[in-house]
């Protein structure tokens, strides 16, 4: 990226020169890279989910806000883009700003699949497919490069959709997701059965459930590893409200909790990436600013553990 866009972007975003400074620091160093496991094709370790806070941003139709965000995540190496038809307008406000950049057939896009009506059991066939199809047309490509079935809902209907649509070339791969602990059986079955490419699922240094069994399952069946909700949502903010970040995060260059917090997540073998959510571009800089420098080995995962354990449940 040249000045003039540097400029333009600050110019949007509100960006600081000292923040500058501090992105061109992190670009000096290497990014940290993961392979997925069935092409081998390597990954930026920290992406952009499209819930929550981005989700709320484009519901708004403040459409800058947006632009500036995806704008700053691509400029800082970012590729894994991970959206579903779920999270309001999200899926079709940022299908038409990263046309508008030019970057829709840069990124991985990773969306979602789920047409179980609340209260069901069996997703429609019929409605299945229409919401792939219209995933297509939001993004503007004619092939996607993941989609998992949301919410484990109803695998046996809609992920045979999504492995037809692998078949003829339109996905790449398939997958499956939760970040509900009752559904962690459901995901365990179709990581040993389904042959799956990817799996979502929550996991955070206070919320460390999933790798006790489903991370090793991961690693085990040669299945990538999105990662949902590394902040807890807000808890960790909640949490570390007023708490100094410790001197020794330097060690692993960890400049800021959401440093400190995603280091620890991408730290886990088993992960391909994390993709927490914002709806600021400073925060999506400082959040790529994890994919550079050190990841904590197990004897600094240990301490990083024992001092947030230590903070008072949010």
């Amino acid at each position: 990226m040249d000045r003039r866009q540097w400029l333009k972007m600050m110019a949007i975003s509100g960006m600081s020169i000292s923040l500058l400074d501090r992105i061109k620091a992190q670009q000096s160093q290497p990014m940290i890279l993961r392979s997925v496991p069935k092409t081998g094709e390597l990954l930026p370790a920290i992406g952009l989910g499209s819930s929550a806070n981005f989700s709320a941003l484009a519901r708004s139709e403040d459409f800058d806000s947006v632009r500036s965000v995806m704008n700053a995540f691509y400029s800082e190496g970012g590729l894994i883009f991970d959206t579903a038809p779920s999270y309001g307008a999200s899926e079709e406000v940022s299908g038409r700003i990263a046309n508008d950049l030019g970057i829709q057939d840069d990124l991985f896009w990773a969306t979602k699949l789920n047409v179980v009506p609340r209260g069901g059991s069996r997703a429609n066939p019929s409605e299945a497919r229409q919401q792939v199809e219209e995933s297509f047309a939001r993004v503007n490509r004619e092939m996607i490069d993941l989609i998992q079935v949301h919410n484990v809902s109803d695998i046996p209907t809609q992920l045979p959709i999504l492995k037809e649509y692998r078949e003829e070339g339109r996905i790449r791969f398939v997958g499956n997701t939760t970040w509900s602990l009752d559904e962690y059986d459901d995901l365990e079955s179709s990581i040993r059965n389904d042959e799956l490419d990817f799996i979502g699922i929550d996991y955070a240094i206070d919320n460390r459930t999933s790798a006790e069994t489903i991370l090793p399952l991961a690693m085990d069946h040669g299945v990538a590893v999105l990662i949902y909700a590394p902040f807890g949502r807000t808890r960790l903010w909640r949490r570390v409200a007023g708490v100094d970040l410790p001197e020794w995060a330097s060690e692993i260059g960890a400049e800021t909790w959401a440093q400190f917090f995603l280091k620890f997540v991408i730290s886990h073998p088993a992960v391909t990436a994390a993709t927490p959510s914002t709806s600021r571009p400073e925060n999506m800089v400082d959040n790529m600013g994890a994919c550079f420098g050190e990841l904590p080995d197990a004897a600094m995962q240990r301490r990083m553990i024992e001092f947030v354990d230590s903070l008072p449940q949010a």
